[in-house]
């Protein structure tokens, strides 16, 4: 390279460092929306790591559902462990001086936790049909914090346009979001635990004995148990005690029984209202596992 063009090149180098905008203040506005989600979702993920509940979360109440079930955590930890990583990582951004880059990681992970907090409260109230008030308003924050960034974009970004901004920053949350949704539901068993071998022939045995499980749908403590079981989990001897869902007349078959919690295991006349793990209901049963199954 000649002297003159290596000149050239890094006088050119300087002038986009000199011309590239500096903030000089901190983002006082993201940081303290920042700093509440860490400080609500530190809370949560200490309480969930500790086996307590948050306050004003009762049994059966909406955020006990919530806060229980499959969507309560990712990767063997709490889902809002994660949630607190998120708000961690935004208030993070503060250390990035230039103006462009800032925003730019701001907005991509402000957009990621908005996504993922409208997946959860979606599935709240769709599929759980429950609200739990911590959720919703760490989801708030975070719909905050986006509306925020976005709004604080800098006058001139360098070949910025929002169809390639948005194409680019966006794909890979909904795609990351499906993937998680296919796996909670079950759907690519790639991602679920595998099934106990005797879980099959158990659910078998107490249904031909006569055991009765009876529990509600929107119960979180229910599907704990039937996760327990896996796939055989269909083979269970299960009474839906709520069938139109939280808040409706409790079935009369349930009445009847004087079903007052669930689960509600009935195993060899014993009544058992708690979550109960395969042994125990072996124990309580007098289930044999079969050689295979061991």
């Amino acid at each position: 390279m000649g002297k003159k063009a290596q000149a050239r090149r890094e006088t050119t180098g300087r002038s986009a460092v000199e011309t590239a905008a500096i903030r000089t203040a901190p983002n006082w506005p993201l940081l303290a929306v920042s700093g509440a989600g860490m400080l609500l979702t530190g809370y949560m993920a200490w309480t969930a790591l500790g086996g307590e509940p948050v306050k004003g979360c009762g049994i059966g109440s909406g955020c006990d559902i919530v806060l229980n079930s499959e969507w309560s955590k990712l990767l063997g930890l709490p889902t809002a462990f994660w949630g607190f990583l998120t708000y961690s990582i935004l208030a993070a951004t503060e250390w990035v001086k230039e103006a462009d880059r800032h925003w730019r990681y701001a907005w991509t992970i402000s957009l990621f936790g908005l996504l993922y907090s409208a997946y959860l409260t979606t599935v709240a109230l769709t599929m759980l049909h429950a609200a739990c008030p911590y959720c919703l308003t760490s989801f708030g924050l975070m719909l905050a914090a986006f509306i925020l960034v976005t709004w604080q974009r800098p006058a001139e970004i360098p070949g910025f346009s929002w169809p390639n901004w948005l194409l680019k920053t966006a794909t890979a949350p909904v795609v990351l979001i499906l993937i998680l949704h296919l796996s909670y539901t079950g759907v690519i068993e790639g991602f679920t635990t595998p099934e106990d071998p005797i879980a099959r022939p158990l659910a078998d045995y107490l249904t031909k004995t006569g055991a009765k499980f009876y529990g509600a749908s929107w119960c979180p403590h229910c599907q704990q148990q039937k996760h327990a079981f896996g796939s055989a989990a269909t083979r269970l001897p299960y009474i839906e005690c709520s069938p139109l869902g939280q808040g409706s007349p409790q079935a009369a078959v349930c009445k009847d029984a004087k079903i007052d919690s669930y689960p509600t295991w009935v195993v060899n006349g014993e009544r058992i209202e708690q979550v109960l793990t395969l042994k125990e209901l072996g124990d309580k049963s007098g289930f044999k596992a079969p050689p295979t199954a061991n």
